[in-house]
């Protein structure tokens, strides 16, 4: 299961490196979303600056793909950016065939997000099993994989 967690989780990191290519110029940025007047300076130095942070949420998302510590992280940051491009997109309408690809990619992106957050949600239930003991006290036993398949069992107590 964790493989498709990180397989999700490279995908989302993937797409949202695309847009980094944004920074090196007005021509890179014409190639991502089509002819918007990316030679106004304003609206240049905005979408470039935007490359830069869809560039860090990718690289974010590409190391939470092998730390399953921030992949919870991770998958809310990338849910928040896909959903919310959707949602302008949609809710706006109008927009042209290059960002009509884009609208693709987060599709496929939020797919993929749903299936890898479902197989991390899996996970982390799983590692949790609880038992109760008298005085209504709940011990939990976290497993966490050691090596090899090999499971370390750690202990807690919960009043």
């Amino acid at each position: 299961m964790q493989y498709v967690v990180s397989a999700a989780l490279l995908i989302a990191a993937v797409i949202h490196l695309i847009p980094l290519q944004g920074i090196l110029g007005s021509d890179r940025l014409v190639s991502l979303y089509g002819t918007l007047p990316f030679d106004e300076l304003n609206l240049a130095i905005l979408m470039r600056h935007r490359a830069v942070l869809f560039g860090l949420l990718g690289l974010f998302l590409l190391f939470a793909a092998f730390r399953p510590a921030v992949q919870t992280l991770a998958f809310i940051a990338a849910f928040v950016s896909v959903i919310s491009y959707l949602w302008l997109a949609w809710s706006i309408g109008g927009y042209n065939a290059a960002l009509a690809r884009v609208f693709t990619a987060d599709i496929v992106a939020l797919i993929c997000l749903a299936i890898g957050a479902a197989a991390h949600l899996d996970i982390r239930v799983r590692e949790l099993s609880c038992t109760r003991f008298r005085r209504h006290q709940v011990r939990c036993f976290m497993e966490q994989e050691v090596r090899h398949g090999e499971k370390a069992v750690y202990a807690g107590v919960q009043a």
